[in-house]
């Protein structure tokens, strides 16, 4: 157990104040706080937008942080948002059982509480990185999954693609459907199991025949965006399976950058976002010195 104690000089910010004088980062001791690990004058204090005042004790006691290989971009009670790395399964499928997002977080989770769990609310394909939604209890779990359409308000994401899309800006609306051997494809018209996927999209940056496309969706279909800008005739580099003829990122070029949502307790909107890999803007500045 880690114990820090202070006593309040000047009226302030109480999270000002312990940035200033703690050492640690705001991120880290904003997750302190909203989980219980502060106490002011003998009580515990959650809220990271309270004043301290002149005379006030501040005694900050938590156990070491297990690390991730990633970053956890806001974690409370009820849930835990990271910024999955390319590569790494949401969960488990049968052929990776461990080396997963779920599993992971599981573990960061547990080394702090045994008696914390994690479950999925949502997923990223494997190659794809970025925002990503995971809940602390079943309740939570449940809120969220029945709900999603109208708790999310936003979910944004970059991809990199083959050629230009054209036009430049517009809305792809169709129905997919899955093949026995996984393959989602696009159909203009309802057909039996199909689901209706709509994907917004605007070209930011074009450069030696490729594309930087920022994507808004208003559903969340598996292979959505993959297959709907390959149905444009500019499949997302490195994505083989839906036509990509080159791999400049030695990745797949698609990135969740944003995701915005009601906060299924406190019913505050909540905005998460994950850094645009460096690696997409590199490979356009390094086009255009060319």
């Amino acid at each position: 157990m880690h114990k820090k104690e202070w006593i309040v000089r000047k009226n302030m910010g109480l999270l000002d104040f312990l940035v200033q004088y703690s050492g640690l980062p705001k991120k880290e001791m904003i997750h302190f706080i909203r989980t219980g690990c502060l106490y002011c004058n003998g009580e515990v204090c959650t809220n990271v937008k309270a004043l301290v005042q002149t005379g006030d004790k501040l005694v900050l006691a938590h156990h070491s942080r297990p690390a991730l290989p990633f970053e956890v971009l806001y974690e409370d009670q009820e849930i835990i948002v990271i910024d999955k790395p390319a590569g790494l399964l949401s969960m488990a499928d049968a052929r990776e059982k461990e080396k997963t997002a779920y599993h992971l977080v599981g573990d960061y989770l547990k080394k702090q509480d045994r008696q914390a769990r994690v479950f999925i609310v949502h997923r990223l394909d494997r190659d794809t990185s970025g925002v990503l939604v995971l809940a602390k209890n079943e309740k939570i779990k449940r809120l969220l999954q029945e709900n999603w359409q109208t708790i999310v308000r936003k979910r944004a994401y970059v991809a990199v693609v083959e050629g230009t899309p054209k036009p430049l800006q517009g809305t792809i609306d169709n129905y997919l459907s899955e093949t026995r051997t996984q393959l989602v494809y696009a159909s203009a018209k309802k057909t039996p199991g199909s689901k209706r996927a709509i994907t917004h999209y605007r070209v930011n940056t074009t450069q030696k025949g490729y594309s930087m496309v920022e994507v808004a969706l208003d559903t969340g279909r598996k292979n959505q965006i993959r297959v709907h800008l390959a149905g444009l005739g500019c499949p997302i580099v490195g994505d083989r399976k839906y036509g990509a003829r080159s791999n400049p990122l030695g990745r797949l070029g698609l990135h969740c950058e944003e995701v915005a949502l009601v906060h299924p307790v406190s019913g505050k909107m909540m905005v998460f976002q994950a850094q645009r890999p460096a690696c997409f803007e590199t490979l356009f500045s390094r086009n255009a010195k060319k």
